[in-house]
């Protein structure tokens, strides 16, 4: 089964990978940017999200998997990535799986190491509001739901951008909730020991993030012979949305 992806631009491939309940076209505004410059940017939806096919089955390996297939079909024989979050950690694994189709390696916000589960939660609330069908009639009913499991409005937009008509009247969401559930153990998970990728590679880290710490720093120079570790001043996880200009910059001088 194909990756659903958006393509905006002609030039070099660029694929971009969403984090963790979120979407390629989360990416639309960067994407654009980085297309003016001469490439041509894959916002690929992973298994379980967006538009892409949901499967019982969802893990790391499968990930990598999926995007060799990807580049495959879309005749791709190298390629710059950018992965956010768990689209960093699919990143990292495909690169240092299929080194021949990476040319250079951008990880927002995460580390090659284990962490442990936090979307408890996130994920008690979006299976709640998926069996609403009352908050499910609107979007503000849906946000005003949602906000008894996750206080942060700018969070809980973030999540709502899964929600679609589905017909006039009843939304629903795109990601695959109990894939996800079934299989979140997976979401932590470090990348295998002895990994190993010899070509440039960029970590960027948001200033108020506790994701990549100093103590990371020798962990991923062993993985990431060419690593380059960079904070990006006044944002948190979601680095690329918060400050959206000095993320740009730092890709784009980079690549």
């Amino acid at each position: 089964m194909q990756l659903h992806s958006n393509i905006i631009g002609e030039g070099f491939p660029l694929i971009i990978l969403h984090g963790f309940l979120g979407m390629g076209d989360n990416w639309k505004t960067l994407a654009r940017q980085f297309a003016i410059k001469g490439y041509q940017v894959h916002l690929v939806d992973q298994r379980n999200h967006g538009r892409s096919f949901h499967s019982d089955d969802f893990n790391y390996a499968l990930m990598a998997e999926d995007l060799r297939d990807y580049c495959e079909s879309m005749h791709i024989l190298e390629c710059a990535i950018i992965g956010h979050s768990m689209g960093g950690k699919t990143a990292m694994l495909f690169a240092t799986t299929y080194p021949e189709y990476v040319h250079k390696l951008i990880v927002a916000d995460i580390a090659p190491k284990y962490y442990p589960q936090h979307h408890q939660t996130i994920l008690e609330g979006m299976k709640a509001l998926s069996e609403n069908d009352i908050a499910l009639r609107a979007r503000k009913s849906a946000d005003t739901f949602l906000s008894t499991y996750v206080s942060d409005f700018g969070t809980r937009q973030f999540l709502l951008k899964n929600l679609f008509w589905i017909e006039k009247g009843k939304l629903g969401l795109r990601v695959h909730l109990q894939g996800l559930i079934d299989n979140i153990e997976h979401i932590g998970e470090a990348l295998p020991s002895m990994s190993y990728f010899e070509k440039p590679t960029l970590f960027l880290k948001g200033s108020k993030s506790d994701y990549i710490l100093e103590e990371d720093h020798k962990l991923i120079e062993s993985a990431f012979a060419k690593a380059k570790i960079t904070t990006i001043s006044n944002a948190g996880h979601w680095l690329h949305a918060e400050n959206p200009a000095d993320f740009y910059t730092e890709v784009i001088n980079f690549l």
